[in-house]
């Protein structure tokens, strides 16, 4: 009989949500969620996904929105060519500001984390687990301590049971997350993080530069296949 408490992981494949699952297994009994919100990369965090929940032995369910993808002109989501960024530009601030805007998807992490809330209360879960963190917060409001706050603030006033958004990164940068990750034995190499797509991880979109540098600048091996 598990007696752990039951969590609600929001889990799209990615570096962060890989972690902060992985990092809170022991303390959960976990379900985790992925979104295919008609983003190009579907099908990879899809499988990526689920190839993480069967290395931790956590039960997975896909959640289709299609509608989201007709809202706003996201290049995650449309025929926009996604932005690409050069190593030495992942810390200019006023640059990022404007790649982030190019592939934000609108009120994604609301509607992900509202989502999750209907899994927890109808399941009884205590926690929602999501990948938020520092660096991501940087540009995306929504991965920020302030956007933590007000959301379990939220559920605190709006929901009958007990629920608390849990972000064990949310203080981390990506170097951070990699080091975390490789302590607890997270399986990064299942992870997903390019926004293009494909089999193999394009190298020159932001979200694999910032992946690319975390694993440099943490000395841990990484083991992704890049197409550049």
């Amino acid at each position: 009989m598990n007696l752990k408490p039951r969590a609600i992981s929001v889990l799209s494949g990615g570096l962060d949500s890989t972690v902060a699952t992985t990092y809170l297994k022991d303390h959960y009994q976990i379900h985790a969620v992925t979104f295919n919100y008609g983003q190009r990369s579907a099908e990879m965090e899809i499988k990526s996904s689920q190839a993480i929940c069967d290395a931790l032995d956590i039960e997975h369910t896909v959640i289709d929105l299609p509608w989201l993808a007709a809202l706003g002109n996201s290049a995650l989501t449309s025929q926009e060519e996604v932005p690409q960024i050069g190593m030495d530009q992942l810390d200019n601030k006023e640059l990022c500001d404007q790649t982030a805007r190019k592939v934000w998807v609108p009120g994604r992490n609301i509607v992900f984390t509202a989502i999750a809330t209907s899994f927890a209360e109808s399941e009884g879960a205590k926690a929602i687990i999501v990948g938020w963190d520092q660096e991501e917060a940087a540009t995306f409001p929504d991965n920020s301590q302030g956007f933590l706050k007000a959301f379990n603030k939220v559920l605190e006033i709006g929901s009958p049971d007990e629920i608390e958004i849990e972000a064990p990164l949310i203080n981390l940068e990506k170097t951070g997350i990699v080091e975390l990750g490789d302590r607890v034995d997270a399986p990064l190499h299942l992870s997903y993080s390019c926004y293009l797509g494909g089999e193999e991880h394009c190298g020159t979109c932001e979200s694999c530069m910032r992946r690319k540098r975390a694993f440099y600048k943490s000395g841990v091996v990484d083991r992704t296949v890049y197409s550049d």
